[in-house]
């Protein structure tokens, strides 16, 4: 599967943001996906995930209560919807996939076999 990330950008501190990540296929509906950040000079960390049905999902402990997944399977599109922006948000934030039938959403970046090439979120104060 390929992945293409979209909706970055520059965003004052506060505000929100919809990110979105196109899957090209027809088994997106098999996949898990994620979404994970990379700021300058830091470890690429988990955001959010969602398990293939939609039904489940998880959240990175600096993202909850902000931050939400979804997914259209219908449309091979996963969101990102980020709100109370701050600036220690700022990153290139990835998405990444994972052929399973499990309904568990996994955290660690080891467990996702495809990744897009991200897209910059940048966050005044």
């Amino acid at each position: 599967v390929q992945l293409q990330a979209s909706g970055g950008g520059l965003v004052q501190a506060g505000g929100s943001r919809r990110l979105s990540c196109a899957a090209s296929g027809r088994t997106f509906s098999s996949y898990m996906m994620g979404w994970f950040r990379q700021a300058p000079g830091k470890e690429r960390e988990f955001v959010a995930g969602i398990s293939f049905t939609g039904g489940s999902t998880t959240y990175g402990d600096s993202v909850k209560g902000r931050f939400t997944i979804s997914r259209d399977n219908a449309k091979n599109t996963v969101y990102l919807q980020m709100n109370s922006l701050k600036p220690e948000d700022t990153a290139v934030y990835h998405c990444a996939a994972r052929s399973t039938s499990s309904h568990l959403v996994l955290t660690g970046r080891k467990f996702y076999n495809y990744w897009g090439q991200g897209t910059l979120v940048t966050v005044s104060s």
